[in-house]
């Protein structure tokens, strides 16, 4: 069977315009790996109908509702390459399966890569977390501290204080502030420590304490790290798809205002083409790429303005 569009993701972005696409009567796809970023968190922060509910729970709502359109197929799996075809494009899914389509929403998401630290691993998503507004209320008046350096560690550190009055700014050692710095986090309450980081200690999944090379710690909550973002698969690039190194050490795909690649017919929404992951900007952009993905295949039936005016 070919399909109209093949979306490579289910999370927020992938679902939204599944559901969009399913509304229109397009034959879509749906290949979902299970592994959204924000799975590691017990609960959402900031989404209008989910605030504070797991994850699973608003993928499972999501899975619900494409059920109810029978042009709209989901299979749990992983596209491992894609190529061009005179059809369109062809996905070869684990197992060897192989999904040919007119056009593909990349919705494939990114990977946090947070400090290789001791005991990260094991708080991050809880305690150790990237997004003060995903995260920040269920810290609010507890002993935080920000790990970052220069303007961003500033930036970091005073964002915290709108959570607590008990701020601690790590610089790891790296500390490039300005005197004038220092005095705006001195005037703000932030204490300034220098001292190299080696470990976090934790109990019951909770950070407790962060250790130092000189073997002293600091007894802390919470954890604000810099976790910049990382494309979690190849397929943009083997389809062609450009990436740009942004400023934060990310490499969202490059789409313009419609949301397309640089590849005719393969678009792009969601984490996977910002440098600010954000769940409800996700389920936004998913929602108009697949209307304007819609457009185009419009345009190949009846002629249509595409770009649509």
């Amino acid at each position: 069977m070919s399909w109209e569009c093949a979306v490579v993701g289910g999370g927020a972005a992938g679902l939204s315009a599944a559901l969009v696409l399913g509304r229109a009567r397009r034959r879509t796809i749906v290949v979902d790996g299970q592994d959204q970023s924000n799975r590691a968190s017990p609960g959402i922060g900031g989404l209008l109908g989910f605030d504070q509910r797991p994850p699973d729970e608003l993928y499972a709502t999501g899975r619900r509702e494409l059920s109810k359109y029978p042009s709209v197929e989901y299979r749990r799996g992983v596209v491992r390459s894609g190529r061009r075809v005179d059809s369109g494009f062809e996905l070869e899914c684990d197992g060897g399966a192989k999904i040919q389509a007119k056009r593909v929403l990349l919705a494939t998401g990114m990977s946090y890569c947070p400090p290789q630290l001791p005991g990260v691993a094991e708080l991050w998503g809880t305690s150790v977390f990237q997004c003060p507004f995903c995260h920040g209320w269920e810290m609010r008046d507890k002993k935080l501290a920000a790990l970052a350096a220069g303007e961003q560690g500033m930036h970091t550190a005073l964002m915290l204080r709108g959570w607590t009055d008990d701020v601690v700014l790590l610089t790891d050692g790296r500390s490039e502030l300005k005197p004038d710095d220092e005095r705006v986090l001195r005037d703000a309450g932030v204490t300034l420590d220098d001292r190299r980081v080696v470990e976090l200690i934790g109990a019951d999944g909770c950070l407790k304490e962060i250790a130092f090379a000189d073997g002293s710690t600091l007894a802390r909550d919470g954890l604000l790290v810099e976790a910049p973002v990382r494309q979690r698969t190849p397929l943009a690039e083997q389809l062609g798809a450009a990436c740009t190194p942004g400023p934060l050490g990310t490499e969202p795909l490059n789409i313009d205002e419609i949301y397309r690649t640089s590849t005719g017919g393969v678009f792009a929404a969601g984490d996977a083409c910002t440098e600010q992951p954000h769940l409800a900007g996700a389920i936004a952009s998913g929602a108009q790429a697949a209307m304007i993905i819609v457009q185009s295949l419009l345009a190949d039936e009846f002629g249509l303005p595409y770009p649509p005016v």
